[in-house]
């Protein structure tokens, strides 16, 4: 790993990671105006009432609202990967990973998974482990959750700058949680890692983005030189 400007490096403050399951499923259905989305609300409504049905810890849709700040444009057009703009994901923790590889099978998940088949142009779907966390993601509250699609070259490289990264915005963003999942051998590697997390409100994470130079000069700047290309979405809970 190549650490840019290290003298702002802070390394996250992690906890042990879990034995969890994710299943995610993600969708490229509505519209996008630059950086705003504009997900079909009927669908998300539809996956909604579908994912109440399902037996797992957890089971929540997301309707996306903004893309912020990211890197790799260059990196993914060279790989030839198409960019993630999923609008609508579905994300659904279990008590562990054989018990998502198992409810990917179920009847009732499968209903979910036809239902955004057939409004998506583009789907993305994972079963994955738990590979770092700072928190538990708390989905009890109208927060903004963060879904960051992470993709490099070398994975153990990916997990070193994310680990640097993280800190950052735990120190920039008071970022109180994250949940990175990573996906399991044999699934799709567009992503090597997706990144889950929230903060409380808007203020709280976007005026960092937008105004602190750090954040251009050492988180951006380490994705570039580590060749991670990092396409952040925010989203809503339905």
């Amino acid at each position: 790993m190549k650490l840019i400007n290290d003298h702002l490096a802070v390394k996250a403050r992690v906890l042990p990671r879990t034995g969890d399951g994710f299943l995610m499923l993600a969708g490229e259905v509505g519209a996008w105006r630059g950086y705003f989305a504009s997900a079909p609300a009927q669908l998300a409504a539809r996956l909604k009432a579908l994912v109440v049905g399902i037996e797992a810890r957890e089971a929540n849709v997301f309707r996306a609202v903004l893309r912020t700040p990211g890197e790799g444009d260059e990196l993914l057009t060279a790989r030839g990967m198409q960019p993630a703009r999923y609008d609508v994901v579905v994300l659904i923790r279990t008590a562990s990973v054989d018990d998502a590889l198992e409810l990917r099978d179920s009847a009732a998940y499968k209903k979910v998974a036809q239902a955004m088949g057939a409004a998506a142009r583009r789907t993305h779907q994972i079963v994955a482990s738990n590979a770092g966390l700072l928190g538990d993601v708390d989905h009890s509250q109208d927060d903004c959750f963060l879904f960051n699609y992470f993709y490099a070259d070398d994975r153990e490289t990916l997990l070193q700058v994310w680990e640097y990264t993280a800190g950052w915005f735990q120190t920039k963003t008071a970022l109180p949680n994250s949940a990175l999942m990573q996906p399991l051998e044999g699934e799709p590697a567009d992503y090597g890692l997706v990144n889950h997390a929230s903060w409380p409100n808007w203020r709280t994470f976007l005026p960092s983005l937008i105004f602190r130079p750090t954040f251009r000069r050492f988180v951006l700047a380490n994705f570039k030189a580590n060749g991670v290309a990092a396409q952040p979405i925010i989203y809503r809970r339905v």
